[in-house]
């Protein structure tokens, strides 16, 4: 009540937090942060954790709630059985394919999460937000379905215009970039570190997180890479890596990065260390959200 949200919603981010392990439920007293759980309760959420370790137990409790749910809004079984089917066979249908979407001038960023989920076995294409009301349109009229991810900053935008063509919209959760973090942490004060991707989103949004943890003690130097085209913003890019002592840079990027800095080493007073990226996603993404979609994936 106080925060306007739905009940469910609350639950859902409670198991959220609890499937994390940043939480515990203790039957009867409440949920708990891990490690300041009462010592008097201890016991009884030890015992609570081995119950619901039972194969099976936990997800036949969560459906049970699941019906009781729907019984307590007015539905018969039958009907509740209806809804359950519907929405089933809708997010399977769904699974047919997957369009990435973010805005045309950050599409890089929808490259990336594109490029880490084509392990899934289903087409995988990327799509700017400004078309993608035209490409679902294109594809209900086909009697196609579809799920659009995107990344948390743009899902109210894709969800907007998913719900008009009654397709799914997930969002993909990015990695926390805690080694690269630690790389920066690490740096000498005064120190130029580069920053170089595909995505001048990701750039900024890089910029403004070391700006945060380090403020005025590092010169941050940003580049784009333009796959398609390499040659591109190569004089700025030469720059950065003349400057820069560290280069941070994402995969699709670290190919043109490695050969400015073989191309010109010469010219440099010291050549930078370079960091890969390893990923842009969470790594248990592309796990999570295939079984979203009740898909299998191969591993990467």
């Amino acid at each position: 009540m106080q925060t306007n949200l739905h009940r469910n919603t609350v639950s859902k981010v409670y198991r959220q937090l609890e499937a994390h392990g940043i939480v515990q439920a203790v039957a009867g007293s409440g949920v708990y942060v891990r490690g300041q759980i009462p010592i008097n309760l201890k016991n009884t959420a030890d015992q609570a954790s081995v119950a619901e370790s039972a194969p099976g137990q936990g997800h036949a409790q969560e459906v049970g709630r699941c019906i009781n749910t729907l019984l307590r809004s007015g539905l018969t079984l039958q009907e509740a059985l209806h809804q359950l089917t519907t929405e089933i066979n809708w997010r399977i249908s769904c699974g047919a394919q997957v369009l990435v979407s973010t805005p045309q001038e950050d599409l890089g960023a929808a490259r990336l999460m594109a490029r880490e989920l084509m392990t899934l076995p289903v087409p995988v294409t990327v799509v700017s937000l400004e078309c993608l009301g035209q490409r679902l349109a294109t594809l209900a009229q086909d009697g196609k379905k579809a799920t659009v991810v995107t990344s948390r900053y743009f899902l109210k935008s894709a969800e907007e215009v998913t719900r008009v063509h009654q397709m799914r919209c997930l969002a993909l959760d990015l990695n926390s970039f805690a080694h690269e973090l630690n790389v920066v942490a690490q740096l000498r004060t005064d120190s130029c570190v580069g920053l170089v991707s595909i995505s001048s989103g990701i750039l900024r949004a890089a910029e403004l997180i070391l700006q945060a943890q380090r403020g005025q003690e590092l010169l941050v130097m940003t580049a784009v890479v333009d796959t398609d085209n390499p040659h591109t913003g190569r004089k700025q890019l030469l720059s950065l890596c003349r400057a820069s002592s560290t280069v941070l840079c994402d995969q699709p990027s670290h190919p043109v990065v490695e050969a400015t800095i073989r191309q010109y080493r010469s010219q440099m007073l010291r050549v930078p260390t370079l960091h890969c990226v390893g990923h842009y996603l969470r790594p248990e993404t592309v796990e999570v959200l295939s079984k979203e979609m009740s898909l299998s994936c191969h591993a990467a």
